[in-house]
């Protein structure tokens, strides 16, 4: 079983990621965030740096993707692959972060590179409102992610909710974050599990 959870900036995807992990004991594939050495560059410059991260993100999630299914049969994966081809390149592009030619160059690899993986069994989209996410991103307090412009988080928003409209590549779980806080609250996070375990028999029973 692989289970991807999607979300903006903020939406508590690696939260979500232990959480479940703990739970059903599967292993974990996190964002390369920490390790990333486009990260500050890219939000001091998004111009000169978005072809840049946008590259490694695609080969670094696609590699650990790989080495992981090698391990593990059963995965819980923090953000996953179409993110970065469906909201944050276009993003970049739309708002003149990237141009065209590298824009064209990343969706061409990205195409063909996706066309070797299997998509997740079920996708968990992390639906939450602005307000919701600035709140969460103050409070983990990543010094690079004080950049982060309200028009660029608004924006990333509207794509998610574009894309999580017509996703069809496998079973989708919308959790509402401004409703359920699971992070603090255990009745929260079982509402959520009840969710998952709900899709897991629909799934087998397929």
């Amino acid at each position: 079983m692989h289970i991807a959870i999607a979300g903006n900036i903020g939406s508590g995807k690696t939260t979500l990621t232990k959480l479940l992990a703990r739970h059903y004991g599967y292993r974990t594939l996190f964002e390369s965030v920490d390790n990333n050495p486009y990260i500050n560059s890219f939000y001091e410059d998004m111009r000169r740096w978005s072809f840049n991260i946008q590259i490694y993100f695609l080969h670094t999630r696609v590699r650990q993707l790989l080495e992981l299914r090698k391990e593990s049969n059963n995965i819980i994966q923090d953000r996953t692959l179409y993110e970065d081809a469906y909201i944050f390149a276009p993003n970049l592009h739309a708002m003149g972060l990237m141009n065209t030619r590298d824009f064209e160059n990343y969706l061409q690899t990205f195409e063909l590179i996706s066309s070797f993986i299997q998509p997740p069994d079920l996708l968990i989209y992390l639906r939450g409102e602005v307000p919701s996410l600035i709140r969460q991103i103050q409070h983990r307090g990543r010094d690079y992610e004080s950049a982060i412009r309200l028009d660029y988080l608004t924006s990333l928003n509207q794509r998610y909710e574009n894309w999580i409209e017509g996703y069809n590549k496998g079973k989708l779980l919308i959790i509402d974050i401004d409703e359920l806080n699971f992070a603090d609250k255990p009745e929260d996070l079982g509402v959520v599990i009840n969710k998952i375990d709900a899709e897991f028999n629909s799934l087998f029973s397929d």
